[in-house]
Formats: structure tokens, C-alpha cells, sequence
């Protein structure tokens, strides 16, 4: 796209950004390659699922490849007017709504369907939340993130910020830290820097009940202070199944695998 930003605001071939959307509008084209190009295929996609493509700087790397079906979802009106205008070509692939309240099946539609995008911080681990009901139909994600937001998702056990969402997601896939994003990439600037992450769906059958895991995990990580004895106490701990040292533990010192444990026992 011709000119600088302010050139590009005097033409209208701009659009502006507007904080009720958290919108910071990536215009750094090489970090724009770099997220496209994380995407490796796993699960033998063809459908791809761009959230908030915004002006369309990540969407032209995401149309040229030749393995995938591009289909976006952008909330902003004048968004999807300016990527209407500039790639028309994907227009009829282009739906104006909330993702949060988008039905993936229309999209997947019946096949494996990939995620990426540039994620408004405000609603990121709603996304991811999202992303997990939907593990079935998704194989892999790669999304930009708030790097804090980024880091606690792929935290590791004895981390500070592992937490639920760290757990629940690496119960379902495996996650890498791929790179950090300076602000200043963005416009406006967020007052933070930014993380990209790749979800890679892990394969076979979760060795615990779904329910128990997660009543588990939100449990002991509502109330992260207390031993696992006195956070898990509304719950039917079978303690003497498990190992003497579990009910000392804080719950950022169990691994995956010994939530797992935990949730075959109550």
C-alpha cells in the first residue's frame, strides 16, 4: 500500500483506529510475513480462519498461499468496507460479526479448520477459551497476543503466572512461544509489548474426565495461596490414592500430567 500513514489518512485508505475495539493496526510487513509463515499445516487443513484482519496487512500473506481457503471475521464496519474495497477478491469469504459469537461449524464446515490473527488484548483469553470448546474442528492457532497474556499461556508448572489458562490449554495442545513484538510496530503503539504463540493440537483421548479437569484446575487455582488440602476442599479428593505429598502442594507445583492425577481422583 502506497505513502505513509498520514498520506494514507488524507486519501481515506486508512482506517482509523478506535479504542472501543482495542484496535492497534500491525504495519510492519515483515513481522505480518513472519506470523503467516508460522502456520505449518498440521491437522491437513484447508480452511483457514483469519479473526480481525483489520486492514488487511497480515490477510495478503494468508491469501497468497496456495494451500489454504481463507475465510475472515471482522467486526469493525469500516474494516470490512476498506478490505472489501482492497481485496475484493475475497470478499464473499469476508463476515461481518462478533467471533465470540460465531458458530465455527459454518466455517470449518465439516473439516479441519486453522486460526490466526492479530487478537484484541481485551478479548485474547476468551479466544483461546473459545478455541479449546472448539479442539475438535481446530488443529492448530497462531496469534499475536499482550506478550504478558502470551507468557502465561505457554508458562511452565512453578511458574508465577501458570495458572488455568496455562493449564487447559496445554491439556489440549502444545504451545510455543514463537517471538516477542516491539509497540512501536503498531498503530497507535500499545502501551505494551506483544507475543506470538502456536497451538499445536495434541493427538489422542485426554486420560481424565473433560468436567473433572477443569472443576479441578479452576478450583485449586481460585484460590492459588492455599495448599491443595484446604483450595480443593469443596471437592471429593480421593487423598489416599494419590501421592502423600499432593495435598502440601500449591497448585502452580503440579505439572499437567498430576492435574491429571488429580482429576481421576475426586
Amino acid at each position: 500500500m502506497p505513502g505513509t500513514l498520514k498520506q494514507l489518512y488524507k486519501m481515506h485508505l486508512f482506517v482509523k483506529p478506535k479504542k472501543s475495539f482495542g484496535q492497534h493496526f500491525l504495519h510492519d510487513e515483515s513481522v505480518a510475513r513472519a506470523i503467516a509463515e508460522s502456520l505449518t499445516g498440521f491437522g491437513g487443513y484447508r480452511n483457514l480462519l483469519e479473526i480481525g484482519p483489520g486492514t488487511g496487512v497480515l490477510t495478503k500473506y494468508l491469501i497468497a498461499n496456495p494451500n489454504v481457503v481463507w475465510h475472515g471475521i471482522e467486526l469493525d464496519r469500516d474494516s470490512v468496507a476498506f478490505l472489501h474495497a482492497h481485496y475484493p477478491e475475497i470478499s464473499d469469504r469476508l463476515t461481518q460479526a462478533d467471533f465470540l459469537r460465531e458458530s465455527l461449524l459454518g466455517y470449518a464446515k465439516g473439516e479441519q479448520l486453522a486460526i490466526i490473527g492479530n487478537f484484541p488484548y481485551n478479548i485474547s483469553s476468551q479466544i483461546v477459551f473459545k478455541i479449546i470448546e472448539n479442539k475438535e474442528w481446530v488443529p492448530e492457532m497462531v496469534g499475536m497476543f499482550q506478550k504478558e497474556m502470551a507468557m502465561r499461556i505457554a508458562a511452565p508448572h512453578g511458574s508465577k503466572t501458570y495458572g488455568v489458562t496455562s493449564v487447559l490449554t496445554q491439556a489440549f495442545y502444545k504451545v510455543e512461544y514463537l517471538f516477542s513484538v516491539d509497540a512501536q510496530v503498531f498503530t497507535p503503539p500499545p502501551k505494551v509489548q506483544s507475543g506470538v504463540l502456536r497451538f499445536t493440537r495434541k493427538e489422542g483421548a485426554l486420560p481424565c474426565e473433560q468436567s473433572k479437569l477443569f472443576a479441578v484446575v479452576k478450583t485449586a487455582f481460585n484460590q492459588r495461596r492455599k495448599t491443595l488440602r484446604n483450595s480443593l476442599a469443596a471437592l471429593q479428593v480421593a487423598w489416599h490414592a494419590l501421592p502423600q505429598d499432593f495435598p502440601g502442594k500449591r497448585p502452580e507445583q503440579l505439572s499437567l500430567e498430576d492435574f491429571f492425577l488429580l482429576a481421576q481422583n475426586f
